[in-house]
């Protein structure tokens, strides 16, 4: 099976990443993973600011910071899976990036708030639910 792990470093991705190293027999390393994570856009002023190299820097940097901890943990459980990194709003990228890749489950932490937060705060779990055409795990 093709997973996407869409990770973004919250305790809620370190939930995410101990249930899929606690259910081997669903998610062994016999399955082809990929970490997702979707970095922040620089604000426009700020990148009007800055060349396209320090921007593209900052964005790999930011990427970093969260896959590093994720890759050593699966690698400490057998898994190698591949990375990839987008920038811009993380529910939309992670939908795209699942439906485009192929992927047959997406793999996600999620904060778990009631209906009314998800309302007013909104949530990428929820933007990943409403446009993902692919399964989507929820670990709470």
């Amino acid at each position: 099976m093709k997973i996407l792990l869409a990770v973004d470093g919250s305790p809620f991705t370190q939930k995410m990443l101990a249930y899929l190293t606690t259910h081997p027999e669903l998610f062994g390393p016999h399955n082809q993973f990929t970490v997702f994570t979707a970095v922040a856009a620089l604000p426009p002023r700020a990148r009007a600011a800055v060349s396209h190299e320090v921007a593209h820097g900052y964005y790999e940097e930011e990427a970093a910071k969260v896959d590093g901890p994720v890759l050593a943990y699966l690698a400490g459980h057998g898994i190698r899976p591949e990375v990839m990194h987008q920038v811009g709003p993380a529910g939309e990228l992670i939908a795209r990036a699942a439906s485009e890749g192929g992927f047959d489950l997406v793999l996600m932490g999620s904060h778990g708030h009631g209906a009314l937060a998800n309302l007013v705060l909104g949530s990428v779990a929820t933007q990943v639910l409403a446009r993902c055409q692919v399964p989507v795990l929820l670990v709470r």
